[in-house]
């Protein structure tokens, strides 16, 4: 027979006053993200194409944090400055202020990018890693598309004007996510509020972070700001708080101000009009069917996977988690075994459902004990 195990009943929202149909920010195209859930609370034109700017900095990360992954890179790995790098370290740009001929580290730059925004640690790098920064613009593209960022193309490492870098405030999201989950310690340094570069032959310099929201009581911990006449400010932003994390990318900001204010607006919307819920954890058990003819009565069940949800409070409704099996289930079980479904309904219908597996090995009973749990169940009527 079909068994339905309720395990989760009637999360009940209070309402509130915003709707996401009321609400809107100043900005031409934007979009915010809950983390773990990876569901979409806000978006503004989300697939428009956009120049990234500096956000393009992430990218160039990204494809370092990579190499420095699989050992193709290390932190204290120097690259020779070419004169093409320095020359960006020049009023009018955002520069680390490297010279020719230094030997700086994969660190140093990297910081240099991520904190100070240099566009001379950029071409640096990116030199120092591929060659020249044409090859390494394939790079990025390349693993652009391997994380699904399917309206972006990066021509060149630092976000400068090319009419050819562009991308979108979904792409920039989805880029994010990707660096925020692959690379939890390599993005630390997105938190930093300073840098200070003890260059060569002259006085250390210290410059501070253009993420306006850091210095903000908000729980934000990155990640990059941008800015072209022809596309305004933008910005790249995540706040982290009581065990829950959103993504904000928004472009077409009219000012600085525009930029922090709008920003901080987005991501306090989410966490003021939304409940995280979570549903289970990968590996991690969640309750017990019963099983027929097995050594223990009953065995214990998990999904391979995280679940979340996310529910608005602005509405009273029901999120319902079940268990869907035919069961008891015959012994003998393996591990891994698909024994039913965990469906997630909401407002009484289905939104998602899962394999629902076992999480242990029950071996049957022998020959007598059978016997005798089958004359049990005859007589009395007991599993």
């Amino acid at each position: 027979m079909i068994r339905l195990n309720f395990f989760t009943i009637l999360i009940t929202l209070l309402l509130s006053v915003n709707s996401s149909a009321e609400f809107n920010i100043k900005a031409r195209t934007a979009i915010l993200q809950d983390f773990l859930s990876g569901e979409i609370l806000y978006e503004k034109e989300a697939d428009q194409s956009i120049y990234p700017a500096s956000m393009t900095k992430i990218m160039t990360s990204i494809v370092a944090f990579d190499l420095l992954k699989s050992g193709d890179l290390s932190l204290d790995e120097k690259f020779i400055i070419s004169e093409n790098a320095w020359r960006l370290s020049s009023a009018g740009y955002s520069s680390m202020f490297i010279m020719v001929g230094d030997e700086v580290s994969v660190e140093d730059l990297l910081r240099g990018i991520i904190v100070a925004s240099g566009n001379d640690a950029c071409v640096a790098l990116a030199e120092g890693i591929a060659g020249s920064e044409e090859e390494f613009a394939i790079m990025m593209t390349s693993k652009a598309k391997e994380i699904g960022m399917e309206n972006t193309n990066f021509s060149n490492s630092s976000g400068i004007n090319d009419p050819d870098n562009v991308s979108t405030v979904r792409d920039i999201m989805i880029m994010s996510h990707y660096l925020i989950k692959e690379f939890p310690e390599e993005y630390k340094y997105f938190s930093e509020k300073e840098f200070t570069w003890n260059r060569t032959g002259g006085d250390p310099i210290t410059q501070g972070n253009r993420n306006p929201l850091l210095y903000k009581n908000l729980g934000a911990d990155g990640i990059k700001t941008g800015y072209l006449a022809v596309e305004k400010y933008s910005l790249a932003s995540s706040v982290y708080k009581k065990g829950r994390r959103l993504i904000a990318v928004g472009s077409g900001f009219e000012s600085k101000k525009d930029r922090s204010r709008e920003s901080a607006k987005l991501l306090t919307w989410g966490y003021t009009n939304f409940d995280l819920i979570e549903i289970a954890k990968i590996d991690k058990p969640i309750e017990n069917v019963e099983v027929w003819l097995g050594k223990k009565d009953t065995v214990q069940t998990y999904v391979k996977s995280d679940i979340y949800k996310i529910v608005p409070k602005a509405r009273k409704k029901f999120l319902k988690v079940s268990l869907n099996y035919e069961g008891p289930i015959q012994a003998p079980i393996k591990k891994d075994d698909i024994l039913g479904k965990l469906k997630i309904t909401y407002k009484d219908e289905l939104i998602d459902e899962y394999d629902l597996l076992a999480f242990e090995n029950i071996k049957k009973l022998n020959v007598f004990s059978r016997l005798m749990r089958s004359i049990n169940f005859l007589i009395w009527g007991d599993v």
